[in-house]
């Protein structure tokens, strides 16, 4: 959360002076000195790869104001649906001041997260070199499933003695991309392959509309019509029969839009694609080509 609250909001390229703040840090940490100046951008991947702490709180002291940073995560969680979810810290230790959250709500968050393309190449640097206004870093990923499982395109791994170990990782296998969540669980990284493997197997990505099988034979209100995206989910195969889908004609539209497809499974709605009148162009006629090419 502390990253993606903070690659909405600032500019990367923006340099920060470290200031005391580090000094109470404790735990994992990338070793920030008191005047040192570094990116944001370089605090992010800090952060990140390699659990910094104190990255953290130099992120949340400088940015906003560390109150105004807590209010902004919770914000954020609230908005995207974290219900069981409170921050109260940039950087996860619990022993004065408790996160609590849930397997779920960080499935939610990291989901969310991952739609971020900075955030997907941040999580799946295996390693990073950078230089601040005092020294240089070069900085491994802790996240050992990147360098161990084939499929894994990222994730980030943690630990409190009273979270135990937690991991929230990301896998892709042909066109399937999965996500896994796991708190206070002691084998997190074989758990993570086991499971990977297994519902690669189980699941598949169906077609369930195709642009250009529905814009050959649909006829809306007499009106010739198309669709411009397909639609396509993630399901078991005995899941086929679950899904169903339901044409919403608008008989008063003045618009080019028609009407809607909607998706649903298992009773309840996962999509909603556009439907269009068709616009046909007049084909130019082979005289009208041939002066064109003059013209030009």
């Amino acid at each position: 959360m502390t990253c993606i609250v903070v690659l909405e909001n600032a500019n990367l390229e923006d340099k920060i002076v470290v200031g005391e703040e580090v000094l109470k840090m404790y735990g994992t940490n990338i070793y920030l000195e008191v005047g040192e100046e570094i990116t944001i951008k370089d605090l992010l991947y800090g952060l990140m790869l390699r659990s910094g702490n104190d990255a953290a709180v130099v992120l949340a002291t400088n940015l906003f104001g560390y109150d105004e940073f807590i209010s902004l995560m919770n914000d954020t969680a609230k908005r995207i649906g974290m219900i069981d979810t409170i921050f109260v810290n940039p950087h996860g230790l619990d022993e004065d001041t408790k996160n609590y959250s849930t397997a779920y709500d960080m499935a939610i968050l990291g989901k969310y997260a991952f739609q971020n393309k900075i955030y997907q190449t941040i999580i799946s640097t295996k390693k990073y070199t950078t230089k601040s206004s005092l020294k240089s870093y070069v900085w491994y990923n802790r996240m050992s499933l990147l360098s161990s499982y084939s499929n894994c395109i990222g994730g980030k791994n943690g630990y409190t003695p009273s979270a135990g170990k937690t991991l929230v990782s990301y896998a892709k296998k042909d066109d399937t991309t999965l996500m896994i969540v796991s708190l206070n669980d002691s084998s997190i990284y074989e758990n993570h392959e086991n499971l990977y493997e297994r519902f690669f197997l189980k699941y598949k990505k169906y077609d369930i509309i195709n642009k250009d099988n529905f814009s050959k034979s649909s006829n809306i209100l007499g009106k010739k019509v198309m669709i411009k995206n397909s639609f396509s989910y993630l399901l078991k195969e005995d899941e086929l029969d679950d899904i169903e889908t339901i044409i919403s004609v608008y008989s008063d539209s003045n618009s080019k839009r028609v009407g809607k497809i909607i998706v649903r499974f298992q009773n309840k709605k996962i999509g909603e694609v556009p439907i269009y009148e068709q616009s046909f162009k007049k084909k130019e006629s082979f005289l009208k080509k041939i002066k064109n090419l003059f013209i030009r």
